[in-house]
């Protein structure tokens, strides 16, 4: 089959930056699993004040965020090959927005948490495929993270592509690990999906 839809994560993927996730993890009293979900379950005043804290960093890191070598010229590619490109991160609409007129990037759709969707739950990218009309056969992953995994897995994607980092966490079996956005183009066209 071949592919319809590129499914991208923001952070670590499309932009590096450098989030230290398990001091704000520990600052914000995260136990274990998502940051997100974890916040939506706390009480007010407590909710407001973590997401404000949280919104701090993400801000900062927004702001000293560069582009991904070769990321530009990949949506360009799939755009050319008639492939949709889909954005789905965890951070906020503000943010996003601002890294996608900084770096003049444009996707077919953009979903961020304001959707009430963020991974590692599969909601996100089923609604995205639902969206387009593609089946996850269809449809590729391209992240940075196990919750890029995760979600996929959970929507049925089979073809998620890690972009991997000095960083790269443990539990990614069944993803293709990649260098960079030149190594997943040569995946997809070794693989004949486009």
């Amino acid at each position: 089959m071949k592919l319809k839809l590129v499914i991208f994560d923001l952070d670590g993927t499309v932009v590096e930056n450098s989030y230290d996730w398990p001091a704000i993890r520990k600052e914000l009293g995260v136990p274990a699993g998502s940051i997100l979900a974890y916040l939506d379950t706390l009480p007010e005043p407590q909710k407001s004040r973590k997401y404000a804290l949280l919104r701090r960093y993400e801000k900062e890191q927004t702001e000293n965020s560069v582009l991904k070598e070769g990321v530009r010229e990949f949506l360009s590619w799939l755009a050319a090959a008639g492939v949709s490109r889909a954005l789905v991160t965890n951070n906020s609409l503000d943010n996003t927005r601002h890294l996608l007129e900084k770096f003049d990037l444009q996707f077919d759709l953009v979903l961020t948490r304001e959707s009430g969707l963020h991974k590692p739950a599969g909601t996100p990218f089923l609604k995205v495929m639902e969206k387009f009309g593609v089946k996850a056969a269809e449809t590729a992953v391209v992240g940075d993270t196990n919750y890029d995994l995760l979600a996929a897995r959970e929507a049925g994607i089979d073809l998620v592509f890690i972009l991997k980092s000095s960083m790269t966490p443990e539990g990614l079996e069944g993803a293709v690990l990649v260098e960079n956005f030149a190594g997943i183009r040569k995946e997809l066209e070794k693989r004949l999906l486009i």
